[in-house]
């Protein structure tokens, strides 16, 4: 009994420890090439459709869910202002991003909107947030037809003026 109690808390320490290696961060500089899954720092929602790396870039794939929930979270920002660029391009139909701020990505409640929700077109996006407390950025993907696809590719957050 002992060894089993001892092993779950040597995996249980081993989770937090994990979770340790991810800081708040003053910057984010992401081209996702080396990335064979979503790195364990980020979080990724995506219902009954699909978000995951491919090909160096993220896509967020709606499969035949449209309308579905799609959020990627970066690791957690130290409050300030931010330059935000990222390339994003699509394969058709609408499809919209907004941009939120995440205070856990584990309770819904903490995510607030800080963009309103703006059509992908072109190939280039920019923004520039202010986060009043460290929190997660958080990416929601809207797709509005069935095998739908969003890329997203170069995320760059640096500190704004």
């Amino acid at each position: 009994m002992k060894k089993i109690i001892l092993s779950g808390l040597l995996v249980l320490g081993a989770s937090f420890a994990s979770n340790a290696q991810c800081t708040t961060l003053t910057s984010l500089n992401e081209n996702f090439d080396a990335w064979k899954k979503i790195d364990k720092c980020w979080n990724a929602e995506s219902g009954k459709s699909m978000l995951y790396n491919s090909e160096g870039k993220i896509t967020f794939y709606s499969m035949m869910s449209s309308g579905e929930r799609m959020i990627l979270s970066t690791p957690k920002m130290k409050a300030g202002t931010y330059k935000l660029t990222l390339d994003i391009s699509k394969n058709s139909g609408d499809a919209s991003l907004e941009l939120f701020s995440i205070g856990s990505v584990s309770d819904a409640k903490s995510y607030v909107s800080i963009s309103k929700p703006s059509a992908i077109t072109g190939t280039k996006k920019s923004y520039t947030i202010n986060l009043k407390n460290d929190v997660h950025l958080g990416f929601k993907v809207l797709l509005n037809g069935i095998h739908q696809a969003v890329y997203i590719d170069n995320l760059v957050l640096k500190a704004g003026k």
